[in-house]
């Protein structure tokens, strides 16, 4: 070994932590290459008694050294922490694998049980997942309950590999008595997309332990995020989801909102710069009406939501008592929507929760709304892969991605011929043809889980309004029975109807290929009626209120019907 090589070791372990169980080299920059330069590492591990915490973060490790720390730790059984991250660097990829492997044997042989493995900043790929696939698989592993394997390149193929492990793990455990509880994993930047994504929430939906949830910047989009959110599901003790910087659309967050449902101690969600966009929101905002008790952190930014969805968010957001942060930056509000939800949150007196919103990209135009439109469709081409894993069935407010349904596709099978007729061609004859059981009829119609079904026998019906009274008592009568039918579900349910029907209205920005409703004066008139009815719940109408009060312009060809709309829910609002 060089003179200034053993100088370097020899200060390197002067600044060696010994203490609490824990032997620590975290930092130093060590370059170790081969048995001789290890020598005195190697010797400090097998001197120490009750060793339990091992950190070697911060060092560059050669497979000769790492087999020589292998041998040190074959009589270590009482080790629990491997804190072994960024220890590779300057390291050819393919020497990773073997190192991995000398060192995860030694720990096997040991007969260890950790509890904390870190292995992140070790840009190993997927080859080095199977470095440690033997350890993971392992009794060593069974105990395991913190994994960190932040930014170390897995891809799909390392992702999918992990997942095999850990369900192998959980089996292999389960069979010993005790299973696999997981309860930290962190796998941010690691290219894991869609299929390594999907491939972990298995593993996860397995386990039901997880508290922490770190997968940010994976290039994850609805599929992987739909999978994910299943599986979260499955896991009542999560406390931080963190899936910053991947791509839900409106297909992935509704899905997760209507996980997040279910889900009672969660503190801390960072879904910025997700493209949650403005239904994913609003979806999250019934989440927050319905669930997430302790919530500490809710993080949205850089997600294009509009100035509305963004009230709606911050209104709901108000019975939160544990609440710390809201983060709406880097949204689509301008000067006065931003200002619009400080003077929310001020009202609330929770001011000092909302951050900063200096990076906002200012209200976008109608040329960037087009251009949005377009590169949306490009993006909604997998309709049927959405199908095959089961979104429309888990949000329940969508046929597919909101594309055009021909009104036959809307009709049961088993329709009368005069119901048929007219839904087909609504008029307020054929309405009225179907007598006494107008509404039963239509009620038997309606799939009330698909909420832009809903919307679409509500705008028909409403469409016939007339002032004649016989007409209009048909009309209202039986809009009254679907709506009231429809908002008397969960409030995920009744928000996505909501979302549905802004959209048709235009009063929303939709996704894929909406086809908006040509607004008719019934169409806000019967909404007028029904937002006044005790049915209709006040929470609702302020999120109606909010939207009409912004948008209200896209309603300009019935301007009479939306000052009345208008009118009757600032009433509602304000009682």
């Amino acid at each position: 070994m060089a003179s200034e090589d053993i100088a370097q070791l020899t200060e390197a372990l002067a600044k060696t932590h010994v203490g609490d169980g824990e032997l620590s080299y975290k930092g130093q920059g060590l370059k170790l290459d081969n048995a001789q330069s290890v020598a005195e590492i190697a010797h400090a591990i097998e001197e120490f008694q009750g060793l339990r915490a091992l950190r070697l973060e911060g060092n560059t490790i050669g497979v000769e050294a790492a087999e020589s720390i292998a041998e040190a730790l074959e009589n270590k059984s009482e080790l629990q922490r491997c804190s072994w991250s960024d220890m590779f660097t300057g390291r050819l990829r393919s020497e990773i694998p073997a190192a991995l492997k000398s060192l995860g044997s030694a720990l096997i042989k040991s007969g260890a049980r950790l509890t904390e493995l870190d292995l992140s900043d070790n840009a190993f790929g997927p080859d080095g997942v199977k470095g440690i696939e033997t350890l993971l698989k392992s009794p060593a592993c069974y105990t395991l309950r913190e994994l960190k394997l932040n930014n170390c390149g897995m891809g799909i193929g390392g992702g999918k590999i992990l997942a095999s492990a850990l369900i192998e793990c959980h089996k292999q455990s389960s069979d010993a008595g005790a299973p696999l509880r997981l309860k930290v994993f962190i796998a941010g930047r690691n290219r894991l997309e869609n299929e390594g994504a999907t491939a972990l929430a298995k593993a996860f939906q397995l386990m039901g332990s997880l508290e922490e949830v770190h997968m940010p910047q994976n290039g994850i989009n609805h599929q992987g995020v739909t999978a994910l959110a299943g599986a979260m599901q499955h896991n009542p003790d999560l406390r931080v989801l963190n899936l910053n910087d991947n791509t839900f659309t409106k297909r992935g967050a509704l899905p997760m909102a209507q996980a997040l449902r279910h889900l009672r101690n969660v503190q801390v969600i960072n879904f910025g710069d997700c493209l949650v966009r403005s239904e994913g929101a609003i979806a999250i905002a019934a989440a927050l009406r319905e669930g997430l008790p302790i919530l500490k952190e809710l993080n949205l930014s850089f997600g294009e939501l509009s100035e509305a969805a963004a009230l709606v968010v911050a209104r709901c957001v108000k019975d939160k008592p544990q609440l710390e942060k809201l983060d709406l930056n880097g949204n689509c509000f301008g000067e006065e929507g931003c200002e619009a939800v400080r003077e929310a949150m001020e009202s609330m007196n929770m001011a000092d929760m909302l951050g900063s919103l200096s990076d906002d990209e200012g209200e976008p135009d109608e040329d960037d709304d087009e251009d949005d439109d377009e590169e949306i469709e490009e993006q909604s081409d997998d309709e049927e892969e959405q199908e095959e894993n089961g979104l429309d069935e888990s949000q329940g407010s969508s046929d597919g991605d909101g594309s055009p349904v021909k009104p036959s596709d809307r009709v049961s099978p088993a329709c009368s011929p005069d119901l048929q007729a007219f839904l087909t061609s609504p008029t307020a004859e054929k309405l009225l043809d179907l007598g006494a059981k107008r509404t039963l009829l239509i009620e038997q119609q309606v799939d009330y889980s698909d909420c832009s079904k809903i919307t679409d026998a509500f705008l028909k019906i409403s469409s016939v309004y007339e002032e004649e009274p016989e007409v209009k008592k048909a009309v209202l009568d039986t809009t009254d029975a679907l709506l009231k039918k429809a908002l008397c579900g969960s409030c995920f349910q009744s928000y996505s109807f909501l979302s549905s029907l802004l959209v048709t209205l235009g009063l929303l920005k939709g996704e894929g290929k909406v086809q908006k409703a040509c607004v008719m004066p019934g169409h806000l008139l019967a909404l007028t009626h029904s937002v006044e009815q005790e049915y209709f719940p006040r929470d609702h109408a302020d999120v109606l209120q909010t939207f009409v009060s912004k948008y209200g312009e896209a309603l300009s060809s019935c301007s009479s019907g939306r000052d009345a709309l208008q009118a009757a829910l600032d009433r509602r609002t304000a009682s």
